[in-house]
């Protein structure tokens, strides 16, 4: 099917999904959640693709969720409201990407940044460019408790996410390669065919092997606490869009709630 917010590519066993607003520097409007979700709906159907790979055109992965929107059509929602739309969008959407059953990679460029840093992380592995950078500075610029997804202690450890989350700081691709968040981390002219090699070598082996040790990797992490600890967060995340910081970051225009990160403009919608 034809997408207004994706570029779709098949290289014979791997279909890259690419985010394509780069003019909004990918930012995730609510078309584009929905147009993923059917994208990747459509490779899980498609005994042809083994492998997925999400990235982003142009400069960057993504910028966050897109704040005008949220501002032009959420900015008033009832609790109610505004907790169905982030526990199907944000909170199931993702988790729907962690459990894909096929391996997915995300290649990431340039700014990857809270609701793009929620969905990168849900993928099973990460290979970033040069100019990659990952942020989650929503603690400081929304008043809200991270992201709707708290994977990051989960993939970056516990002190740096608190670092992270506290100082609304960014991490490099060499820092989060280092930390093993990254899997690789390559020239930016040299990421499509990086991941797209990785992918293909991973589509070599036999799918049905492939979906049961990723389940029983992700089974591990579940034993461990992860979807409790999501779930928990996600609720508390919640309780932060009543709190004071949240409600003035509202009051005076959440599309005005964005943090210049070496140059580059962060969107997120809370």
């Amino acid at each position: 099917m034809p997408y207004d917010t994706l570029a779709i590519e098949d290289h014979g066993p791997v279909r890259r999904i690419l985010l394509a607003r780069p003019e909004q520097r990918n930012a995730q409007s609510q078309q584009m959640l929905d147009e993923l979700m059917a994208a990747l709906d459509d490779a899980q159907r498609d005994d042809a693709v083994r492998v997925v790979v999400l990235g982003g055109r142009g400069a960057h992965f993504s910028a966050g969720h897109d704040l005008k929107q949220a501002q032009a059509e959420r900015a008033n929602f009832t609790v109610e409201e505004r907790w169905a739309y982030e526990e199907l969008r944000y909170f199931d959407y993702s988790l729907r990407i962690w459990d894909f059953p096929k391996p997915t990679i995300a290649q990431v460029q340039g700014a990857c940044v809270a609701g793009g840093f929620m969905i990168a992380n849900m993928c099973d592995l990460v290979v970033a460019g040069e100019s990659a950078f990952f942020s989650d500075p929503v603690g400081h610029t929304l008043g809200a408790a991270a992201t709707e997804v708290l994977i990051h202690p989960w993939v970056m450890g516990a002190r740096k996410a608190k670092e992270m989350l506290f100082t609304g700081g960014k991490i490099d691709a060499r820092e989060a390669q280092a930390i093993g968040m990254v899997n690789r981390v390559v020239a930016d002219e040299e990421l499509p065919d990086a991941a797209l090699a990785m992918a293909q070598q991973i589509a070599k082996a036999p799918p049905f092997g492939l979906r049961l040790i990723k389940r029983s990797i992700n089974r591990s992490l579940d034993a461990q606490g992860l979807r409790t600890a999501l779930q928990a967060h996600f609720d508390t995340h919640q309780l932060s869009h009543l709190s004071e910081g949240f409600l003035t970051a509202r009051d005076r225009g959440l599309a005005s709630a964005i943090q210049k990160n070496t140059n580059v403009k962060t969107e997120k919608a809370a």
